[in-house]
């Protein structure tokens, strides 16, 4: 396997997940009886360019696939960081009537609505036709699309070139990472602005993050290794700011190549140098870490289970597929999962086929523990689930470490 970067042979491996489905690919109640597909989850990490990577087996269409079943706008947490974001670009930027904004993988409108309702013209591009279809159905303009340079060419072609280019938590979900950031430049204007969010890899190693790990996630991305992308397709990072998003996130600021940048771009990398990202040893120590969270959680499953108590689950997320799959937990230690999203309530997750319900069901069978597995929406869903108190529920996150509360 080489760098899908820059091509150098990938030799120091980060993390081994053992085998599972692909995170999203949850299973109907007509398909319980036909078997699912399995593939290998390892990450190897280039000591060239030094950005991290899935060990290629499963192709973009299979994890982004019409019935994709997240949609963004589940989460108020996320929606209003969506909307802060768009008044400060709005303000910032001095985008107008006559501007134009573009999300690519702009999902089921989350972001796009504040720029639509604040008269900024924009449109989306998104593959998954069941997110794109909620956000045609609010009045939004989506492109149904996967984007790289061919449709870059012939948006710039039909519609202009953009202001604003958005790409929130989409970089890292990209096999052909370098055509990715090929179209962003072919579409911004020279004195425009592209913006990239994404989970830190450094958060990831230091925190033990290894739950966000699956093969949707194509690259974990450090600033340094991002710099040198956006670099040899033209760009410029030109700031950097760090969000609490996912446990801890990215954002990043690119331009034109004779873009000047801030202070703020040299000195983040140092902090990345000086945290081992440019060196093997943190890399190969991952793994241990890992196993160490996996065993503590599964270890306090069996003991929940001895002692006679009910544990039930809340968000059917692909980090929680990747934690679940990795312990090979089963129904038999978490009885069903609580979802929001109708698109999930009634199938089973990939691999350990946990049935997903929706929140009467909790409030029906009252579970002695309430396991989060999106722990970053930890404060919003224990918020939301307060009721559990009333017949004496803890909760629990697995990640970063196990914590009863």
């Amino acid at each position: 396997m080489h760098c899908r970067h820059c091509s150098e042979p990938l030799e120091l491996q980060m993390a081994d997940l053992a085998t599972c489905p692909p995170s999203n690919s949850y299973v109907t109640a007509q398909d319980l009886a036909s078997p699912e597909t399995w593939y290998p989850l390892k990450v190897f990490v280039c000591q060239k360019c030094w950005l991290a990577q899935t060990a290629d087996f499963v192709n973009r269409e299979e994890c982004f696939s019409s019935n994709y079943a997240y949609f963004s706008s589940c989460s108020s947490t996320w929606v209003e960081h969506a909307q802060a974001y768009a008044k400060k670009m709005i303000r910032e930027r001095a985008l107008t009537e006559a501007s134009l904004v573009i999300e690519v993988a702009s999902n089921d409108g989350y972001l796009l609505r504040h720029f639509a309702a604040a008269g900024v013209p924009c449109y989306g591009v998104e593959p998954t036709e069941s997110t794109a279809q909620a956000a045609c159905a609010q009045g939004l303009d989506v492109v149904s699309e996967f984007f790289g340079v061919n449709l870059a060419n012939r948006l710039l072609a039909e519609r202009g070139p953009v202001d604003l280019l958005a790409a929130n938590n989409v970089l890292a979900h990209v096999p052909e990472i370098n055509e990715f950031v090929e179209g962003v430049r072919i579409l911004l204007k020279r004195s425009g602005v592209a913006t990239f969010e994404f989970p830190h890899l450094m958060q990831l190693l230091e925190r033990n993050y290894f739950d966000t790990i699956y093969h949707e996630h194509f690259s974990y991305l450090s600033l340094s290794a991002v710099h040198q992308i956006f670099a040899s397709a033209g760009l410029t990072v030109i700031d950097v700011e760090e969000l609490p998003t996912h446990g801890g996130s990215l954002r990043v600021y690119t331009a034109a190549g004779d873009a000047i940048p801030t202070s703020a771009v040299a000195a983040f990398i140092e902090r990345e140098r000086q945290a081992g990202l440019l060196e093997p040893t943190v890399y190969r120590e991952f793994q241990t870490h890992i196993e160490t969270v996996k065993d503590t959680f599964l270890e306090f499953l069996l003991r929940e289970k001895k002692a006679g108590r009910k544990v039930a689950a809340y968000g059917a997320a692909a980090k929680g597929n990747t934690l679940l799959n990795f312990a090979g937990i089963k129904p038999d230690l978490l009885r069903f999962v609580v979802d929001r999203s109708p698109g999930k309530v009634g199938q089973y997750l990939p691999g350990s086929r946990i049935p997903i319900v929706d929140e009467d069901h909790l409030r029906k069978e009252k579970p002695d523990i309430i396991v989060i597995l999106p722990w970053n929406l930890r404060d919003e869903i224990s918020s939301q689930l307060a009721y559990a108190r009333e017949w004496d529920a803890q909760f629990v996150v697995a990640l970063p470490e196990l914590e009863v509360f």
